[in-house]
């Protein structure tokens, strides 16, 4: 079963002396944000009074938190939404979903192992998968990705010379 909440920032740092926290956003983009009127903190929901990008982060004011002390409260913590209200266009994947699933290699069918990881580097991402004693760097493009179907569970690549090492 799918976590009901998908994480997807941190409080870094106040903002301001009227309560605006800083969050480093974990989305492709800080402006995806903006579109969620409602942020938990574990199963806590914060209603958002305002929400702007600034630069790569984005700073959000909160009902009840009004003042850089109350704020100051919230640092460190992750900021989540519920799934229900995030919503993708089609072939895309929230990175949560993707963690744990199986990846067969797509011309032999064969296991190769679990996503353990995924790196966010700024030119795409890159799907670390470990199986038994071989770990593999799948970048997470088309030339690559042959199939993601999260509701099964799988992800199928085809993999080249050069992306697989010994752990």
């Amino acid at each position: 079963m799918k976590n009901p909440f998908l994480e997807t920032g941190q409080i870094v740092n106040t903002h301001g002396v009227k309560g605006e926290v800083k969050v480093v956003p974990w989305a492709d983009s800080p402006e995806y944000l903006k579109q969620f009127h409602t942020f938990y903190l574990g199963e806590t929901p914060m209603k958002v009074l305002s929400v702007r990008v600034d630069k790569t982060n984005v700073l959000i004011r909160f009902e009840g938190v009004d003042t850089v002390e109350a704020a100051m409260k919230l640092k460190g913590k992750t900021l989540s939404v519920a799934r229900t209200d995030a919503k993708l266009p089609q072939g895309r994947y929230f990175l949560a979903d993707l963690m744990e699933l199986d990846v067969l290699d797509a011309a032999s069918g064969d296991k190769l192992g679990v996503v353990e990881d995924i790196l966010t580097p700024p030119a795409h991402n890159v799907y670390v998968v470990s199986g038994g004693a071989k770990r593999y760097m799948i970048p997470a493009v088309p030339a690559f990705i042959v199939e993601t179907n999260v509701e099964d569970g799988f992800i199928k690549v085809n993999l080249i010379e050069g992306l697989e090492t010994d752990v």
